[in-house]
């Protein structure tokens, strides 16, 4: 870590960055910072997959923990995010057992593994919804703020961080705040950040007057009560920013099968030739459909996502997408190098909001998004588990993929069509765990094919994702199981046989195998 001490900081680096006067005497050390958060606080920071979290004050708290733990105290606090941070965040915090609540999402190991053992009590959140509800007092009181900012302004507005995430309600509703200003972070992020500060709590709300997924409505700056400023502390350390694995075979499949259906949609003008705007999840299966798209016939393209990737970085760059709105950067390390060489031409075309904005259920209706997310495994009648391992282990948690399902134009659920080299289906009789219903869920594919289920009934669902998504090795299993469901079900409408449904699961932990 290259966290500096006050005494390290040199005093034109320190102006450069904080420029508000009042602030000055406020620069101290992480440690420093990490004292004055009290045992049991909800603390709010700030990060979204892994961009923009503090570096410094998390990892100093995570040891002023384990030190008086080795005391016999017990000193945890409840932790809220954006979403996923890094290792210097949930992980220094989990292994130092210093996290007693986690919201809302996240997809450190440790943390999993402290959630599945019952050692974390863990709210899964829609990320739209965590501002709403932080404002209404379902979460309890937030203590403290911890956020990271590029730079802060001489009127103590700040130039937000390659995340925006939960960061304006964490500092408008915490007691308390304190700032990592990282240096790391390009000062030229000025101007890519839209906040909004219009919303109200009902029955006071008014339209949110966001047209184009490229309008900014907002301000570029974060602000916040000078006042409720206790600590800032200078860092500079980059985000984690992970490569991502090429995309295989299976990938490309999938990515095939979305972007011939796309074009039969622009044939049956139920697309314009410019699509809709575009929503992708994060991965290789993502990473494979964007590069499909930067190499297809579409032009004009448009984004309205949560999180800005290296397949629509690329696309930006091609001239196949013309705008980004998100409320995160995730990018590789060759990415974000092309990002920051050109920051001038990406700034022009990418939009960072608040998640509540970039999330926002009927700004996802209005533009008519299309939504591309991954899941763990979809049932026949398409039902899709999106977060559980065997109906009660936790992965990593539904993030946005239910506010963009719910209210898309056009809702795709990806996965490869087996798992575990082949040893377990993706396509069940019924889920283990269901995040989104088939009520939800218009279109699965698999690198076997594509399912569209608009408008179709339960059995005729059945039918088109067993014969089109499900892999060989399972469909004569999976239409036996459904044709006998038919004649022994005690309901025809969704015929189920519940024990041997769920018997294929409890068949993969006896036997390692669902063949």
């Amino acid at each position: 870590m290259r966290c500096m001490t006050t005494a390290s900081i040199p005093h034109n680096t320190a102006h450069e960055r904080v420029l508000h006067p009042a602030f000055h005497s406020k620069i101290m050390t992480a440690a420093q910072a990490a004292a004055l958060i009290p045992a049991g606080a909800n603390v709010g920071m700030s990060g979204f997959t892994g961009s923009g979290h503090p570096k410094a004050v998390p990892q100093a708290l995570a040891q002023r923990i384990e030190a008086l733990h080795d005391q016999g105290q017990d000193f945890r606090i409840g932790l809220w995010t954006g979403a996923s941070t890094a290792p210097q965040l949930d992980g220094a915090l989990a292994q130092a057992h210093g996290i007693r609540t986690r919201l809302p999402y996240q997809s450190d190991p440790v943390v999993r593994q402290q959630i599945n053992a019952g050692e974390i009590d863990y709210t899964d959140i829609h990320l739209s919804h965590v501002a709403q509800l932080a404002w209404f007092g379902f979460l309890g009181p937030l203590d403290v703020a911890v956020v990271e900012v590029t730079a802060i302004l001489e009127d103590g507005r700040m130039v937000p961080s390659s995340s925006v995430g939960n960061n304006k309600t964490w500092l408008d509703n915490a007691k308390m705040v304190i700032l990592e200003v990282n240096q790391r972070q390009s000062l030229q992020l000025k101007g890519m950040h839209d906040i909004y500060y219009g919303t109200r709590l009902p029955p006071h709300r008014n339209p949110i007057p966001l047209i184009h997924p490229a309008d900014r409505i907002g301000q570029p700056y974060l602000q916040c009560d000078p006042a409720k400023v206790v600590a800032v502390v200078l860092t500079d350390e980059s985000d984690r920013n992970s490569a991502f694995a090429p995309p295989d075979a299976v990938s490309h499949q999938i990515a095939g099968h979305i972007l011939d259906f796309l074009q039969q949609e622009v044939d049956a003008k139920r697309l314009p030739p410019h699509l809709l705007p575009l929503q992708s999840g994060v991965g290789n299966v993502a990473n494979a459909v964007l590069s499909g798209l930067n190499q297809g016939p579409f032009e004009g393209l448009t984004a309205y996502t949560e999180v800005l990737q290296d397949g629509m970085l690329e696309m930006l760059q091609s001239g196949k997408l013309t705008s980004a709105s998100a409320t995160a950067l995730s990018l590789s390390p060759v990415a974000l190098e092309e990002f920051e060489r050109h920051i001038d031409f990406y700034r022009q075309r990418i939009i960072l909001r608040p998640q509540e904005m970039s999330n926002h259920p009927e700004v996802v209706r209005r533009l008519g998004v299309i939504a591309m997310n991954a899941m763990i495994e979809a049932d026949i009648y398409g039902n899709v588990n999106s977060t559980h391992i065997m109906g009660s282990s936790m992965m990593n948690g539904i993030g946005g993929s239910g506010d963009f399902a719910r209210n898309a134009y056009l809702s795709f659920f990806m996965t490869p069509s087996t798992a575990k080299n082949g040893s377990i289906s993706c396509i069940v009789p019924m889920v283990s765990h269901t995040d989104h219903t088939e009520h939800d869920v218009e279109i699965i594919v698999t690198e076997q094919g594509l399912a569209d289920l608009r408008g179709l009934s339960p059995k005729q669902r059945a039918r088109r994702i067993i014969d089109r998504c499900a892999h060989p090795d399972y469909r004569d299993a999976l239409h036996d199981y459904f044709d006998r469901a038919q004649q022994q079900a005690t309901g025809r409408h969704t015929p189920h046989l519940l024990g041997e449904a769920l018997s294929w699961h409890e068949r993969f932990v006896q036997t390692g195998s669902m063949r």
